[in-house]
């Protein structure tokens, strides 16, 4: 056990991000902290709180209680720590950090999930249902065609918006048919990763090494053989497992509530807003995102004006006149509201925890160790497989912090190892994550687990494919 508990104390510590600024990095000197009390302790807990995570369908504790309650005390030990040595400043510029990087990535998240609400509530993913059914699709052929589209759609949207638009999909198909469901969102789950490791904006950790620039926009697309590859294998194997019969018939035909067309069409144009805004104004996605919340909020003004007059409502007690109940509004801050929640607030937890463990130096460390002394092309598939252990941004961000010298060759392989590599697990990616809050109780990490065998498969089989394409 005790031994368990140093490797998995380890791996937490491998994941340490360097969040603060250069400034602040140097006023401390942070080498002799990895073996301090406060140091291991946050590790410790870390590694207590991740655990909680992971058995969270078997405890019903929600996943972002232990994370938050472990990102404060962890802190807490940063900010003890620093204000020892004398420096009471550090460790407020360092989790600044944090919270930036934490509120880009909540601002698009809050956005898309809205977005997803509304399209839910105007029977979006009802109709798409019923045609699907009408059409004669069976669940097979369903569980292939969430799955190509969770691969084409991923590089253009990204995987995290992708994975919650064919889920809703394969859960409106499914309907109580679990088994179905579950083994569908797995594969959305490696289709919308593998997809967006080929893309700047496939994921945020595309987005990352294209804005440092160790990566062109043009040269993500040499590793679009490796990551179909990726989701094709695990796909194989799960396809024997889906049953090969008719979803059952809807009780009645869904038809698409007014104005859902022209959400789909702002969800497209705020997409296309995001990317516009990191690609020529170089200004941050989520920025776009928000901007694309406020067509939304224009027009559910319009939307809600639109369905009161389309009723002939009479006020007045004494009149005979026969009427209709008003309509529920379409209400932009309910959508809001029904955001996962939890969600958001892991990767709040996540975000913090990480950061804070980086302020006790495991990171110049970790980068001798793998680097230097492993290599990097083991360096780098480690670093996939911990992408799954702890979500692949912060993994991504210590590499691009650590900055190791490697080929042109190498840094595609990392690319690839980050964005497939936390498919192994459902909580390994932002798209995993979301789709478990989407899903709950259907899709859990425990039941993506079972998979994880062919999954890694698949992850060999891409690094080994790319190793052929692309060279070492």
């Amino acid at each position: 056990m005790k031994k368990l508990l140093f490797i998995a104390g380890f791996l937490a510590t491998l994941t340490g991000t360097a969040m603060a600024s250069a400034g602040s990095a140097g006023a401390v000197d942070t080498s002799g902290l990895t073996t301090s009390a406060l140091g291991i302790f946050s590790v410790v807990l870390f590694v207590a709180a991740y655990s909680l995570v992971i058995f969270e369908e078997q405890i019903h504790l929600r996943k972002s209680k232990p994370v938050l309650l472990a990102a404060g005390i962890i802190w807490i030990c940063v900010a003890i720590t620093f204000a020892s040595m004398g420096n009471t400043h550090a460790a407020e510029e360092a989790i600044r950090h944090n919270l930036l990087e934490y509120a880009e990535l909540f601002l698009f998240l809050l956005c898309a999930m809205t977005y997803i609400n509304s399209m839910d509530e105007r029977n979006v993913f009802q109709a798409l249902r019923s045609w699907l059914v009408s059409r004669g699709f069976s669940y097979r052929t369903v569980f292939w065609v969430t799955g190509a589209l969770s691969f084409v759609i991923s590089p253009i949207a990204d995987n995290l918006t992708t994975a919650l638009l064919m889920g809703a999909v394969a859960m409106a198909v499914g309907g109580n048919d679990k088994k179905f469901v579950t083994l569908a969102c797995i594969n959305i789950v490696v289709a919308a990763n593998a997809g967006g490791a080929f893309s700047p904006f496939g994921d945020i950790t595309t987005l990352m090494v294209w804005q440092k620039g160790m990566v062109q926009f043009t040269e993500f697309f040499a590793i679009f053989l490796p990551s179909l590859v990726n989701w094709l294998v695990p796909a194989l194997f799960m396809n024997f497992a889906v049953e090969n019969k008719q979803p059952k018939p809807a009780k009645e035909k869904k038809e698409m509530k007014l104005g859902a067309k022209r959400i789909i069409a702002l969800f497209l144009l705020t997409i296309t807003t995001a990317v516009s805004f990191h690609n020529f104004l170089h200004l941050p996605p989520a920025t776009g995102m928000m901007l694309g919340l406020g067509y939304l909020g224009f027009f559910s003004y319009y939307l809600k004006k639109k369905e009161h007059r389309n009723y002939d409502v009479d006020d007045n007690p004494l009149s005979h006149q026969t009427y209709h109940a008003k309509p529920d509004p379409f209400d932009l801050f309910r959508k809001v509201a029904r955001a996962e929640w939890d969600t958001l607030l892991f990767f709040y937890g996540v975000i913090l925890c990480v950061g804070g463990l980086s302020q006790f130096g495991y990171l110049a460390t970790v980068s001798s160790f793998l680097y230097h002394d492993m290599g990097p092309t083991t360096a780098n598939i480690i670093v996939g497989v911990l992408s799954a252990i702890v979500d692949n941004i912060p993994v991504m961000f210590a590499v691009l912090t650590m900055l190791p010298e490697m080929s042109h060759n190498q840094w595609l392989l990392v690319t690839l190892t980050a964005g497939v590599g936390g498919s192994l697990l459902s909580i390994g990616s932002a798209a995993g994550v979301a789709l478990m809050g989407a899903a709950r109780g259907i899709y859990t990490f425990g039941a993506h687990l079972k998979w994880t065998p062919v999954i890694a498969l698949g992850y060999v089989a891409s690094i080994v494919v790319h190793l052929m394409v692309n060279g070492y």
